[in-house]
């Protein structure tokens, strides 16, 4: 099994799983946060094109995450996941796809793809985040959350690879000149995750399988690659080096699983 990201931040996530058997390939976008257009122009960095998909899973309604996910799901009769919150969110434009509705407490498969979704406390109608298994390694993915809970250190045990929000750094943040509201919406329970914060989920997880840790939606405002490096690697007793960055502008290339 192998991910990669076609970028990461407040303008937009998507990442792509793929996983392989002797006969078949699978490739899943969880969310599309891009234009169509231009998600079709970063698939191609990865030598790959939306053809190439087997299915769209979206973790919440917010634009950064679904983007034209709806539009592509219908142009090319892609089987569209999501939780019963999200799709109320999304309501009547999801007429005409072929909607899948998840839930946190079971597991779907997709093609060569075991899915485990798991909820999460941020400020949508029903977010999830998921665990993605070909049956041999584990991608646990970790993104838009506020604060940890004993079910997500319970569903990031023993991964091979980790996608972990660091969005911003608290003292960064508090200086910022957004609005005391947004600052308090951000740092909340239900916003985001704080290098911090991040570094000690990652503290608390069986890491025994662990090989590859990426720190993800960065805010361009209130933190610094260097600063969410660093306070990942410092749980991992690596250098920052070692820690890669989702960035927004390009994500990241294949990254293989164990």
């Amino acid at each position: 099994m192998r991910f990669a990201s076609l970028g990461s931040g407040s303008e937009g996530n998507s990442l792509v799983v793929e996983a392989a058997s002797a006969h078949t390939t699978t490739r899943v976008l969880l969310d599309c946060g891009f234009s169509a257009k231009e998600l079709e122009r970063r698939l191609a960095r990865l030598h790959c094109g939306i053809d190439a998909l087997d299915a769209i899973v979206v973790t919440h309604e917010h634009s950064d995450h679904i983007g034209s996910a709806l539009t592509l799901a219908r142009k090319w009769s892609l089987p569209l996941y999501m939780s019963w919150g999200t799709a109320k969110a999304v309501g009547a434009d999801s007429a005409g796809i072929d909607l899948h509705v998840l839930w946190g407490d079971e597991t779907a498969a997709i093609g060569d793809i075991e899915l485990s979704p798991y909820t999460v406390p941020h400020d949508a109608r029903e977010p999830l985040q998921f665990v993605f298994s070909d049956g041999a390694h584990r991608l646990g993915v970790l993104t838009d959350v506020g604060s940890c809970t004993p079910h997500i250190t319970t569903m990031l045990n023993g991964c091979d690879a980790l996608v972990l929000e660091c969005n911003h750094d608290v003292q960064m943040l508090a200086a910022s000149r957004y609005p005391q509201s947004l600052k308090v919406r951000i740092g909340g329970n239900h916003g985001h995750l704080s290098n911090d914060a991040a570094a000690e989920i990652l503290r608390g997880v069986d890491r025994t399988r662990l090989t590859h840790v990426v720190a993800a939606h960065l805010s361009a405002q209130n933190n610094l690659p260097d600063l969410a490096q660093a306070a990942l690697a410092g749980v991992l007793g690596a250098a920052p080096h070692d820690v890669l960055v989702a960035s927004q502008a390009l994500g990241f290339d294949w990254l293989g699983c164990g």
